[in-house]
């Protein structure tokens, strides 16, 4: 339970800054959506840093890395997650799931996303 609540607090505060950051950079972006690239890279780049630093250092305990990894960066950006999963698959080799999983998730997930509209304005 304690694992759980961690996270869910994480999440919150993740997900709350990745409102008010995408938020306040998409409305000067007209062509793309600015905010939500700038909030994936950066939510990959925090989580790098997170588990770099608590894997090179070991001072972060499996709360911290629930709450700052799976939780703030999880509601922040779930391509970190996503990202970081893929580096790990690369990191042990595994070049065709990581590809599968990559182009499955990339395409699969556009296509629901298409599915899911049509479903609902047809």
């Amino acid at each position: 339970m304690k694992s759980f609540i961690l996270v869910f607090i994480g999440g919150g505060l993740g997900s709350g800054l990745r409102y008010l950051i995408s938020n306040a950079i998409n409305q000067y972006s007209k062509v793309l959506p600015y905010g939500t690239f700038t909030v994936n890279i950066l939510g990959c780049l925090l989580i790098g840093i997170i588990l770099g630093y608590a894997q090179k250092e070991n001072v972060l305990s499996s709360n911290q890395t629930l709450l700052l990894a799976t939780g703030f960066c999880g509601g922040f950006t779930t391509f970190s997650a996503f990202a970081n999963e893929n580096l790990e698959l690369i990191k042990n080799g595994e070049i065709f799931n990581f590809s599968v999983y990559t182009i499955g998730s990339i395409l699969i997930g556009i296509l629901v996303v298409f599915i899911g509209f049509y479903l609902t304005n047809r």
